[in-house]
This record gives C-alpha cells, sequence and structure tokens, in this order.
C-alpha cells in the first residue's frame, strides 16, 4: 500500500488528485473549529459518552458534534439517505427501474439523495437546536430575538453538513475517490489522539504500583494488529462459484466456451450491519442522557435495571450488540444479492454452475452458499465490534479504540490503496496496438 501511495506521487496528475484530496481534508478540520452562532462551544461534552447515540454521531463528525461547530452534523444525513433509498429501491418499482438506467439514472438517484439528505439535516439540525437550549447552552446578544437564533443555528447546521457532501463528491471527481468515506476517516483518526492520554494514563498508574497495566498495554496493542491484519484479510476474502459458458454459434463465429466465476465477498455489507446495530442499541442510553432520574434504582426501579442493561460496559450490551450485528448482516445481505436474479442472469447467458441444473437448482445452491459465507461475515463483524467491550469488562480498562472506527479506517485506507492502483494501472497500460 505504501509503494502504491509513493509510486502514485511521482505522476503529476496523481499528485494534484492527492493534493486536492488533502486540501479538502484540511478544510474539514477546519470547519469542524468554526463555532455556530448563539450556541456556547462545547455545549454537549457532557452528554457524550460510549454506547450512546449521540456518541457515535460525535465519531462520525470527527468530534465537530459535541463542539456544536459548523461541521457538527457531519456526513450523517448524507448516509441515512443512502441507506434510506438503498431500502426504498428494492420497495418500490420506480425507483428500482432507475437505478438501472444506467448513468442517467444513476444521477437521478444521486439527486433524490440529496433532496433526501438535505430534509434529514435540517429534522436533525432542529432537534440539535432543542438539546443545547435544553442543556442552557445558547447565548444571545441583546438585539437577537429567540426566533432570529433559532432559523441562524438550524440554516447554520444544514448547510455545514450540505456543504460536506459537497466536499465529498468533489473529493469523487477531482480527487482520489471514496470522498465521504475520507471525510469519515480524517474525524475518526483526529479524535484518535486522545488514545495517547489513555495511554499516558494507565502508565502513571503502572508508576504509581498498579504494574499489571504493563502488561495489558503490551496485549491490547498485540490484539490492535491482529484485528487489523484480520479485517484486511476477510476484506479481500471471497468465495468463488465457477461458472462454465456454453459455446454457441453466431453466423462463423463462436462465442462462449469460456469459464469464469461468481466472486461472493465474506465481508460483503461491510460496516453497514454495525452502524445500524450501534445506533438501535444505543437509542435507550441517549434517553437515559435526557432523564438522568431514571437511573434511580429507588424510585424508577424498572427503568433503572432497564437503562443499567444497555449500559456500554455491560454483558447484557455486548449480546444484544452481537446479536443485532449478526440480524442486520443478514437482513442488508438478502436487500443486496437476489440467488434468484443470478440464476436467471447465467441461463439467459448459457451459463451453468458444474452439477447444478440451470434453475431452481442453481439458484437453492446460491442460496446455500451465501448464507454459509454471510454466517462467517456476521461472526467476523460481530467479534470486531464486541471484542473491545469484552476486554474492558475483563482488564477493567476503557478500551476507547472501538471496533467500529477501527473497520471505518482500514476499509478507507484499502479503498484508496485500491483507487490509486487502478489509476495506475490505467496510465501504465501500453494498449492494445503494440
Amino acid at each position: 500500500m505504501f509503494d502504491t501511495f509513493k509510486n502514485a506521487w511521482k505522476i503529476d496528475d496523481l499528485r494534484k488528485r492527492i493534493l486536492f484530496t488533502l486540501l479538502i481534508l484540511v478544510l474539514f478540520r477546519l470547519g469542524s473549529a468554526i463555532p455556530v452562532p448563539f450556541v456556547s462551544a462545547g455545549a454537549l461534552q457532557s452528554m457524550i459518552g460510549e454506547g450512546n447515540l449521540l456518541g457515535y454521531l460525535d465519531m462520525l463528525s470527527g468530534g465537530a458534534f459535541a463542539n456544536s461547530t459548523l461541521f457538527a452534523l457531519g456526513v450523517s444525513p448524507y448516509i441515512n439517505a443512502s441507506i434510506i433509498m438503498q431500502l426504498l429501491t428494492v420497495a418500490i418499482p420506480a425507483l428500482e427501474q432507475m437505478s438501472k438506467e444506467g448513468e442517467e439514472g444513476r444521477r437521478k438517484m444521486q439527486r433524490i439523495t440529496r433532496y433526501v439528505g438535505a430534509g434529514i439535516a435540517c429534522v436533525l439540525a432542529v432537534m440539535y437546536y432543542f438539546l443545547v437550549r435544553g442543556q442552557g447552552a445558547l447565548k444571545y446578544d441583546s438585539g437577537a430575538s429567540g426566533i432570529f437564533a433559532a432559523v441562524v443555528v438550524v440554516f447554520t447546521f444544514t448547510a455545514g453538513s450540505m456543504l460536506l457532501q459537497w466536499m465529498g463528491e468533489q473529493i469523487d471527481v477531482k480527487g482520489i475517490g471514496n470522498g465521504i468515506s475520507m471525510l469519515i476517516f480524517a474525524g475518526i483518526v483526529s479524535r484518535w489522539s486522545g488514545i495517547f492520554t489513555t495511554i499516558r494514563y494507565y502508565l502513571s498508574l503502572a508508576g504509581a504500583g498498579e504494574v499489571q497495566y504493563y502488561f495489558f498495554l503490551p496485549l491490547i496493542a498485540v490484539l490492535v494488529v491482529v484485528v487489523v491484519v484480520l479485517i484486511v484479510i476477510l476484506n479481500a476474502a471471497e468465495r468463488r462459484i465457477p461458472v462454465q459458458y456454453a459455446k454457441r454459434v453466431v453466423g462463423r463465429k463462436m462465442y462462449g466456451g469460456q469459464n469464469s466465476h461468481i466472486p461472493i465477498k465474506v465481508n460483503m455489507s461491510g460496516v453497514m450491519p454495525i452502524i445500524f446495530a450501534s445506533s438501535l442499541v444505543s437509542i435507550p442510553g441517549t434517553i437515559g442522557n435526557f432523564f438522568p432520574s431514571l437511573y434511580d434504582a429507588a424510585e424508577h426501579p424498572i427503568w433503572s435495571a432497564f437503562l443499567g442493561a444497555f449500559n456500554y460496559n455491560s454483558w447484557a450490551y455486548a449480546i444484544i450488540y452481537l446479536v443485532l450485528i449478526v440480524a442486520f448482516n443478514y437482513f442488508y445481505v438478502a436487500i443486496q444479492y437476489d440467488p434468484v436474479q443470478i440464476a436467471n442472469n447465467l441461463r439467459t447467458n448459457n451459463g451453468t454452475i458444474p452439477g447444478y441444473r440451470p434453475g431452481k437448482p442453481t439458484s437453492d445452491f446460491i442460496t446455500k452458499v451465501l448464507g454459509k459465507i454471510t454466517l462467517v461475515g456476521a461472526a467476523f463483524l460481530a467479534i470486531v465490534a464486541v471484542l473491545p467491550i469484552i476486554l474492558g469488562n475483563i482488564l477493567g480498562m476503557a478500551i476507547s479504540l472501538g471496533g467500529t472506527s477501527l473497520l471505518i479506517v482500514v476499509g478507507v485506507a484499502l479503498d484508496t490503496s485500491r483507487s490509486l492502483e487502478s489509476y495506475l494501472l490505467m496510465r501504465h497500460h501500453k494498449g492494445f496496438l503494440e
């Protein structure tokens, strides 16, 4: 991967693309430090924590959400809009037909996604306003009315989110691609500076006499390296189903007769199941932040037990989180992969899987293989996401390096490397005339 970046830097066009991408990322970090009018900086710092929805939004925004800055909403509205459009494409035939209309259909879908993202950003901005107002974090000048301040705050948060979406698209067009993912990558990496503070804290505890931390920190470092290697391997792992195409004569030419395969990736759903599961399982903890009195066991014994089960450091949270990841992984694969359509396409193109008749037997075989691969991918995602929670409970340490952030960072790094490799391949291809 490092060789790919080094070789890409030597090419003038790619070097300009890399520099443009870095410029956009720098502007993103600068925008994450610009305060919003009428809102106190760091208004929601006390409400951000592991295992709640606000902490998840803060992770995606690179800390801007907690600091109430221009890019506080981050790219969450666009991500939610993309997920909603994917689900609606399966449910609404008109959208499904539009998605199959080639480049023109893709542009229409992208335009609709932008509008949906703008609507979601506006709704989130309104909720954010009421949230900071409830925290007493609004500040007014003597000549500013409450309505004017509300309009400015909502408009600024919405405009910041749409500006981020535009910046991501510019990286896709003029940069090295994966624009939205690159912005999330930059936000997550910027928050990892707190890891060194945590390491210094535990080293100070070890120096104060708790020598077990001298062994825990290297153990965690080794486990992080193992998890990263596992992510790299399983991101590239795939099950290849062999396909043989029958020979056919058209005029004086013979077509077909070659062997090919259908690649099925082990981790075909990416990080989406973890995002779905973490968003759902963090809702109770977020509600608890708004109503702290519910944690009082004497006054609210049922609510206290319920919210305690959804505490980030509890075993019940880890189990529920794991089950939801597996369930969402199967759900996401089911809406993305249609074995019946694959079998029909094979039969249309005179392709067969050796040992299986065209039609339903082929579809049943693909479904069986898909179920096994999905189980392996779901287990992999669950282990990566739940492992920090389990280690934190066993070692009694707060491990801030979450599995979700590791998956995103490693996945974006691999995708960026592959994108640069494709650019290098296009520029070094000698063509068919030599």
